[in-house]
């Protein structure tokens, strides 16, 4: 790869962190400005990636390829440490299969909201929702499959092309449906709610396959948002809904959906999002072919706890890794090597940022001395 010099040996360390095989390191993901610009052409330094570019300005031809060529621009002056490596992540907001199944999407200036998600706004009829199907023609996976053919077409070579967040079954459903309806609906149409989801997940997995069709045509392995590559077929799967439900509730409506996905996928990590979502970790944990466990803290977390990096979470770590399953965390670089020791475990990846190259690639050395 291009701007990954030694991305076969990254891709080797990935492939054994997701078989638990045995690495003589914990698996770090560290990303700095590159301290020499490394330009595949001129044509690089024509254009700026902007993150949000996609979701502001997505029914511009013009300005999605020049912010697909703009990354090429993000990636000569980024250094890839350890496993890190360039992925471009078509963000076009979290759970967009919402969009393709009729959630009328609303772009603001940092994100994007799908139907029922924002304000509480008024969700569609059971009596809508039981007539539920996927249109191919839909304006927005139409775009969404342009842009995924674009960014593999550009980038081959040069980076990653990570798919798009599709979002969790229960997240999808509470676009549609709004999200106080669906409590609602678990005790009063269950029934109903569960029909939704079967639905849901397979036009999931429906454009998944597609997606994952466009994207292999060009670039090798899998890569999705949370920037992990597998040479199979991978997801980051979610229920940010399941703060709001009890462990019996999240038994029934969101763990079918995890094992079913399980089942589908070559391989799973579950985004465990705040402290909220704790009370569901037993019953994911038992979930034999789920592989890990990415840990966030979330907004609401007192200043002393977060980040992943606190020592508060450690006995959450420790029961993860003693479950055997693998566990993803971002944290400040200062706070690497520290929970690296104390964890002892090369079942852990870990994401971060340093100042400079020089300081990334001491942290590797840090990391390389521990084990």
């Amino acid at each position: 790869m291009f701007f990954k010099e030694d991305w076969a040996e990254a891709k080797e360390r990935l492939s054994a962190w997701w078989e638990k095989d045995s690495l003589d390191r914990p698996l770090i993901q560290v990303y700095a400005p590159r301290s020499k610009p490394k330009y595949a052409s001129e044509e690089d330094l024509k254009f700026d990636y902007d993150h949000w570019g996609f979701p502001r300005k997505i029914k511009d031809p013009a300005a999605i390829s020049g912010n697909i060529k703009g990354f090429r621009r993000q990636c000569a002056e980024t250094y890839y440490g350890g496993e890190a490596y360039p992925n471009l992540w078509i963000n076009l907001g979290a759970g967009v299969l919402g969009a393709y199944l009729g959630a009328e999407p609303v772009l603001e200036s940092e994100t994007v909201w799908f139907g029922a998600q924002r304000n509480n706004a008024l969700g569609k009829s059971w009596e809508e929702l039981r007539r539920l199907e996927f249109d191919p023609a839909n304006e927005w996976w139409i775009l969404t499959k342009r842009i995924t053919e674009a960014a593999s077409e550009t980038l081959a070579g040069f980076s990653m092309v990570g798919m798009t967040d599709l979002g969790g079954i229960l997240d999808v459903a509470a676009s549609l449906r709004g999200a106080e309806n669906l409590v609602v609906d678990l005790v009063k149409n269950p029934a109903d709610v569960k029909s939704l989801s079967s639905k849901i997940i397979d036009y999931w997995h429906m454009c998944y396959e597609e997606l994952d069709r466009i994207i292999r045509r060009r670039v090798e392995g899998t890569s999705a948002w949370m920037g992990i590559w597998c040479p199979e077929r991978w997801y980051p799967i979610q229920c940010d809904f399941a703060f709001m439900l009890s462990p019996k509730l999240f038994d029934e409506f969101v763990l079918p959906h995890v094992e079913e996905q399980c089942e589908r996928l070559d391989r799973v990590i579950y985004h465990l999002d705040g402290p909220g979502q704790i009370q569901h970790l037993n019953s994911l944990l038992k979930v034999e072919r789920l592989d890990g466990i990415q840990w966030v803290p979330g907004a609401g977390e007192e200043l002393q706890g977060n980040d992943c990096g606190s020592q508060k979470w450690i006995p959450l770590y420790r029961k993860i890794l003693e479950a055997g399953k693998l566990l993803v965390l971002y944290m400040p670089r200062e706070k690497v090597i520290p929970m690296l020791k104390a964890l002892g475990s090369r079942k852990v990846l870990v994401q971060t940022f340093c100042v400079s190259e020089t300081d990334a690639r001491k942290l590797l050395t840090e990391a390389e001395n521990l084990m």
